[in-house]
């Protein structure tokens, strides 16, 4: 009896054995599968700034890089004294000019400081004042102090507004679609000044998402009828080719502020 027992225990412990052996096995199996995964993924992604190099960069309508726009700590950096909404004439926007883009998902790391302003532009052809003119925008924006530090009624009367003119509009609010879609405050966590923050923008011809956090603030279809009477109506309605590209460069705006950026990314769709 006792030689059947330890028989039988022998081959319990063998089929454990080999039962141990096949999950370790579809465990390592299973993890170079994910990590696989993982560095597919990485591949498809294009940095256009990793911290290290400005190659691709130039201002907007020309051949370097404007003064004031450098790499600090491995973070590009535009380097400026803060000035006044009230004052603000233009500035040197930048492109990454290498390569144009059409269907894609951008993302990067941002902070502002107290009262700065800029925006990411896409779809950006050149030939005009400013990339505004033709690229939409994402706005970035200090939410919270703009409007203290800042007069905003001449801009606000440019924009047809006849109350409440000191005040920051939602669809110039930070994850807006400047003065065409504004955030879904619910959703909407955006970090102090001087804190980081990540926005994301996907673009396909029937869909369009702006990301602030991990959560999506809005979407739209650029291809509606809801959003030619935007166009048509609104800040844009004497701009004629705003928009009307479907490919171009990715912008960064100069307004007069401030303004950090790290980890920009963009995987084509």
């Amino acid at each position: 009896m006792k030689k059947i027992m330890i028989c039988m225990l022998l081959a319990a412990s063998t089929i454990a054995c080999k039962n141990s052996d096949k999950k370790q096995e579809q465990s390592e199996t299973k993890s170079q599968e994910n990590t696989a995964e993982v560095q597919q993924k990485d591949e498809d992604w294009q940095y256009l700034f990793d911290g290290s190099s400005l190659d691709g960069w130039r201002g907007y309508g020309e051949e370097e890089m404007p003064p004031g726009w450098v790499i600090e700590d491995n973070v590009l950096t535009y380097k400026t004294k803060l000035g006044k909404e009230e004052d603000y004439k233009g500035g040197r926007d930048i492109i990454y000019g290498a390569e144009e883009f059409d269907n894609f998902e951008l993302y990067l790391e941002w902070k502002i400081p107290e009262g700065g302003n800029s925006g990411i532009f896409y779809h950006v052809k050149e030939g005009y004042a400013n990339p505004a003119k033709v690229a939409p925008e994402y706005q970035l924006i200090d939410d919270e102090n703009y409007e203290n530090i800042h007069d905003l009624t001449g801009y606000n009367k440019s924009l047809g507004h006849t109350e409440n003119l000191s005040e920051l509009k939602p669809l110039n609010k930070t994850a807006a679609d400047y003065a065409m879609y504004e955030p879904d405050t619910t959703k909407k966590q955006l970090n102090p000044v001087g804190e980081w923050n990540t926005s994301k923008i996907v673009y396909t011809p029937e869909r369009v998402e702006h990301w602030l956090n991990g959560e999506m603030l809005l979407s739209f279809n650029p291809q509606s009828e809801e959003w030619q009477e935007k166009r048509d109506s609104g800040k844009w309605k004497d701009s004629p080719d705003y928009a009307k590209f479907k490919s171009g460069y990715i912008g960064l705006q100069d307004h007069a502020s401030p303004i950090w950026f790290k980890n920009i990314k963009i995987k084509k769709l």
